[in-house]
């Protein structure tokens, strides 16, 4: 559509300066509110069948009945639309719904802000800075709690009945705690609203046949155990799961156990990531980086008898200052060593720098400027937002072709099935 020139310039008239076109009175918003007025009086036209200013259709007992003035708010400031109203209230227009007080995306708008990390108080702040909008915080809660629907859907969709890689992990979220039940006055609930835990989000991010990352779910518990871990591998049995085929985990006790027995032929990979990571923190800083560039010599090595023999060579020299690192890799060394009958191929994907750790980075980074969350849900609501940037960032697996050859020669049947 191309408005003439002549129209501009009788729309022109009289503005001297940007605040006039643009500003909280300016042509642009009162604009607006016409044309948005002129289009609702098109609906009701069509709705009653006679155009405003003649008579209705003999017979036809529903008329005009005026207008009521609606506040709109939009990323223009708050509008005062003019809704054109029949007589008896079957009217349903479309541009402006009943009940609806919010256009030009804001919805969108505040759920954005909320999925960057932004507070209720943050989200009004930056409302009424920008946009001139007095948006109050039972609003703001009442949208992003429309994303609970979403997720409820999301974690009970169905999942594909194999997965090649399924990387498990949790990050730590400071999480209030519910006020105790038994605690009956309203001087306890205060207190007990007040107590901050740390509660663990366990996420579990798959890798499809096709080379897709896919986020299968996340849940939130008071600690992470290898029973609760159990409860999740059985979720994922029901949600359509039958088998996966490598799952890299953490050094929790019990995981693996919880893993087979849900899933009998899962091969289980202890995260080079978490066994690294865990290893530095016993070194002082002025170490890291040569316990770093050792460490990499064990899990770099092309065979698991050449990489025992890199521990060894480890231990000799770092023993007197760090002699518990050795230890833990011993330890953990029947869930490390499936990672070296691997092509590097495939090394690259299960080594989790690049997926989980990409993943809680995207999380951390939502979730960093929160000192804590009030419930369970609001961390979830956040959580799930975060994940779905993550998603829309990328998900294929890079060189995916190779690695899926190398897991169909390895695995074969399952693999194909």
């Amino acid at each position: 559509m191309t408005i003439s020139k002549a129209i501009l310039d009788e729309l022109l008239q009289g503005v001297e300066g940007p605040e006039d076109l643009l500003g909280d009175t300016g042509l642009m918003k009162e604009l607006k509110i016409k044309l948005m007025e002129r289009m609702l009086g098109a609906e009701l036209t069509a709705h009653l069948g006679y155009e405003e200013g003649q008579d209705a259709p003999p017979g036809q007992r529903n008329r005009r009945n005026g207008t009521s003035t609606k506040v709109l708010k939009g990323q223009d400031g708050e509008l005062p639309v003019a809704i054109p109203r029949d007589r008896d209230s079957s009217f349903e227009p479309e541009l402006v719904k009943k009940g609806q007080t919010r256009i030009d995306g804001m919805d969108d708008r505040i759920i954005g802000l909320y999925a960057a990390g932004l507070t209720v108080r943050d989200i009004q702040a930056h409302l009424l800075d920008l946009y001139g909008l007095k948006v109050s915080p039972d609003l703001i809660s009442r949208v992003t709690d429309a994303v609970l629907d979403e997720v409820r859907e999301w974690q009970s969709r169905a999942l594909d009945r194999m997965y090649p890689i399924v990387l498990f992990d949790a990050l730590r979220v400071k999480i209030r705690d519910a006020p105790s039940r038994a605690c009956k006055n309203m001087h306890c609930r205060a207190v007990d609203s007040r107590t901050v835990k740390k509660k663990a989000v366990y996420v579990a991010l798959g890798v499809t046949r096709d080379g897709q990352r896919e986020v299968l779910g996340l849940w939130i518990a008071e600690n992470e155990g290898a029973k609760f871990w159990l409860s999740v591998m059985n979720e994922l049995k029901n949600r359509g799961v039958q088998d996966i085929l490598i799952a890299v985990v953490d050094g929790l006790k019990g995981f693996p156990e919880a893993i087979t027995s849900a899933f009998p032929d899962a091969m289980v990979q202890t995260c080079i990531v978490h066994l690294v990571r865990h290893s530095l923190n016993f070194c002082s800083w002025k170490d890291r980086k040569a316990v770093a560039a050792d460490l990499r010599r064990v899990y770099s090595a092309p065979t698991a008898d050449m990489a025992e023999a890199e521990l060894d060579v480890f231990e000799e020299k770092w023993a007197g200052k760090y002699a518990s690192i050795a230890p833990a890799w011993r330890r953990a060394w029947q869930e490390v060593i499936p990672f070296f009958g691997f092509d590097p191929a495939i090394r690259k994907i299960i080594y989790t720098t690049n997926a989980i750790e990409s993943l809680n980075r995207v999380i951390r980074k939502s979730i960093k400027t929160r000192g804590s969350f009030p419930t369970d849900e609001a961390a979830t609501k956040l959580i799930y937002l975060a994940i779905r940037n993550f998603e829309k960032d990328g998900r294929n697996v890079r060189e995916w072709f190779a690695a899926r050859n190398q897991f169909a020669i390895m695995f074969g049947e399952r693999f194909d099935a």
